[in-house]
């Protein structure tokens, strides 16, 4: 399941008109990046949830052949799960944020499931991150609540697997790590890490957004999508041109993204183009 019913008011106003799993990233909207990981990793049925701009992702969803479970309010992560067991059956749940980059080992990841969840942690030194780890893998601490000693400690990529069991016990609203995990720990139940350290990127805000996409050129210094026209003048350097996008002007597009069917006017320097707002990046 991949969560994508949140408001993205840190990326706004990127998001204004838009949710967030939805935005461009490189060639593809940044959802489709997450369903190809999964799909690689041989899951079929896909669920994401949706709540900001319901309607475009459920018109993506119907085009992707991923299902949408529609939320009349937000229902925080435990309570969007809970809403859509009726598409999971009887089977562990890979969950997956909508605003994360992260190309792990997914199946990897669902098989080292042990007790009720399993959590994808990039490890750090002990006392790191929002997560401890002790020496057989289990996770001890979440955010400020510690149950035993850590070994080390890590960041929660906001990827993880969720057994059967506890995808039943889920409540109607509430935060999975919050209002699940954490009395989980302190109950005395297994929670165990999966340590990835492939590099991991949260799409928050709008500067992380444009390093992300800038970052996905890899060595090429731009990408120009099918149907984009650039005009003769317009040099670009380190910008993804979108497909169907429109860059006029004269001089150099530096570390910019134009999103699909856009609009641009060059000289431009890391700046977002969406068709609503040209948005400019500190």
């Amino acid at each position: 399941m991949v969560l994508a019913a949140g408001m993205g008011t840190r990326l706004r106003p990127l998001t204004d008109g838009l949710p967030k799993p939805l935005v461009p990233l490189g060639d593809r909207p940044l959802i489709e990046h997450v369903t190809g990981d999964l799909r690689a990793a041989g899951f079929s049925r896909i669920v994401a949830n949706a709540f900001h701009c319901a309607d475009k992702l459920e018109a993506w969803g119907l085009a992707a052949n991923v299902i949408v479970s529609k939320e009349q309010s937000l229902l925080g992560t435990a309570g969007g799960v809970a809403r859509a067991r009726a598409h999971f059956g009887d089977d562990d749940v890979l969950v997956y944020n909508g605003d994360i980059v992260a190309h792990l080992d997914l199946a990897a990841l669902s098989a080292a499931l042990r007790g009720v969840a399993v959590l994808a942690v990039t490890p750090r030194p002990r006392g790191e991150g929002n997560v401890g780890v002790d020496i057989a893998g289990r996770v001890v601490r979440l955010r400020t609540v510690r149950v035993a000693e850590e070994h080390e400690g890590g960041f929660f990529t906001g990827i993880h697997t969720l057994s059967r069991e506890l995808v039943a016990a889920l409540p109607s609203e509430g935060c999975l790590v919050g209002d699940v995990y954490i009395p989980a720990l302190l109950r005395g139940e297994t929670l165990t890490a999966f340590a990835s350290r492939q590099p991991f990127t949260d799409l928050g805000t709008p500067d992380a957004y444009l390093s992300a996409n800038l970052a996905w050129l890899g060595d090429r210094d731009a990408f120009q999508g099918e149907h984009a026209s650039v005009a003769p003048g317009v040099r670009l350097r380190r910008s993804v041109v979108g497909r169907g996008a429109t860059v006029s002007g004269e001089g150099d597009l530096v570390d910019c993204v134009v999103w699909p069917g856009a609009t641009a006017h060059a000289p431009l320097r890391r700046c977002v183009v969406t068709g609503r707002d040209v948005v400019r990046v500190a």
